[in-house]
This record gives C-alpha cells, sequence and structure tokens, in this order.
C-alpha cells in the first residue's frame, strides 16, 4: 500500500509530529461512535443524544441526563488498541510531542502517552458544583440517580457538553502544538465538530496526513490520505 509506505517514511524522518484524534480511534476499543452507523445517533432513547449531552438538558433533565451518561459514556472496561499503543512510542522516542483529542474516555493517558490535550475533557474527572471536590467515574458509575457530593452538592463530569465552550488553556496549547508540527497526523475522525475541526488550519507544514476509514470534508487539503483501520495501520509504523 503506497500511502502506509509513505506515512511510514514520514514518520521516520519527522521529529515534532502532533496527532489529532476523534472517536474513530476509540471506536476499535469498543467505545461507541456518535455518527457511525451503530454509533450513538442510530439508538432509540425518548431524546437524540445530541440533546441528552447538552448543557440545557444536563441543567433540566440531570436524572435523565445521568441514566444515559451511566449507559452509554462511560465504558470503564475499554483497553488502549494498537493506535493508542504506538502513539504513546512515538512519544516515547521523542517524535510526537503531543496528542491532541476530541475523546473523552482516557485511552491515550493508558496507553502511557504523557502530553495528552483533551479539548472535550474526560469522564475519568468529576466534581462537586458546589465545593469542587473530584470524584471518579467508578464513583458515578456506582451511584444511581444524580450523583451527589458529601457536602450535598451535585457532581458533575467533567467533560464539554453540547452549548458549552472548550477551555481556553487546553484550546491555545493545541494551535501552539499543531502550528509548530512538522508533521500533523489527523485519524479516526470526520472532522465535523467545530471549533475542533478548525484546529487544523493552524497547520504550517507539507506533511498534513488524514488516517480514516471514510472520506472527510478536508481529504483535498491533505498531502497524504490513509484509508482504513487506524489500529491496523498504526500497527506497521516503526518506531
Amino acid at each position: 500500500m503506497e500511502a502506509l509506505e509513505k506515512l511510514k517514511e514520514w514518520v521516520k524522518e519527522s521529529d515534532n509530529i502532533v496527532f489529532f484524534g476523534g472517536a474513530g480511534v476509540s471506536t476499535e476499543s469498543g467505545i461507541p461512535d456518535f455518527r457511525s452507523v451503530d454509533g450513538l445517533y442510530n439508538q432509540k432513547y425518548d431524546y437524540p443524544p445530541e440533546t441528552i449531552l447538552s448543557h440545557t438538558f444536563y441543567l433540566r433533565k440531570t436524572e435523565e441526563f445521568y441514566r444515559f451518561y451511566r449507559d452509554k459514556m462511560l465504558c470503564l472496561t475499554a483497553e488502549p488498541n494498537a493506535a493508542h499503543r504506538k502513539l504513546a512510542e512515538l512519544e516515547a522516542a521523542g517524535k510526537l510531542k503531543a496528542v491532541v483529542t476530541q475523546n473523552i474516555d482516557g485511552l491515550h493517558q493508558a496507553a502511557g502517552s504523557k502530553k495528552v490535550l483533551e479539548l472535550h475533557g474526560s469522564v475519568l474527572r468529576n466534581y462537586c458544583t458546589e465545593c469542587g471536590k473530584f470524584y471518579d467515574a467508578q464513583y458515578i458509575l456506582d451511584s444511581t440517580g444524580v450523583p451527589t457530593c458529601q457536602c450535598g452538592g451535585t457532581i458533575k463530569p467533567d467533560v464539554v457538553l453540547y452549548e458549552e465552550g472548550l477551555d481556553d488553556s487546553i484550546l491555545s496549547e493545541s494551535i501552539r502544538c499543531i502550528r509548530e508540527a512538522d508533521m500533523l497526523i489527523i485519524g479516526g475522525t470526520s472532522l465535523a465538530v467545530y471549533p475542533a475541526a478548525g484546529l487544523i488550519d493552524y497547520y504550517r507544514g507539507n506533511k498534513l496526513v488524514l488516517v480514516n476509514k471514510t472520506p472527510t470534508p478536508r481529504d483535498s487539503m491533505a498531502d497524504l490520505v490513509v484509508s482504513g483501520s487506524i489500529g491496523e495501520l498504526f500497527a506497521q509504523i516503526e518506531v
């Protein structure tokens, strides 16, 4: 496969790689993707997932939010796959400088990645909206109804819901890393969710690689498009 060989060659000659990933990186670990055929959008609930995972819905129907959240968003048995592991290896070798992710599952860190910029937060962190005390995901999973803190306050996941803004410091650092990268690999994302998808416009180099199972709106901008399973493809990259 000519495109894979080119990808391997570019990785070998680059030493400031940034990886920008979406849901497709985690589907191979068994975590459902929102927009795929088998994703959350095609399952039956009283409300569409995009509505349930909104700030307004969280405030107005908190118990129903948590019912869905426990059922579909907390995949705590998921393990990192070959893509997560390879990215951690590339970082350890000094070639990869950052992982920018739209995922909220913590699998990059579980695989050993250190510099992970979580645009949409993480299900592994939850905090009391009154006193700020943090709780892990297992606490949320084991709770019933609306999870509450020892102080009586409501616990909220540290994830960016629809209608909420991204964390400015994480956004700024993501832009800086992408702007300074000599190679930007984008994987497992439809590039449909803004403002995250707009981050690739900050890249200034000539090694923009898109790795995805299906075409994206940005394929024509890329210097290289590699189609297929990101885990299978990354497993073949030599560090």
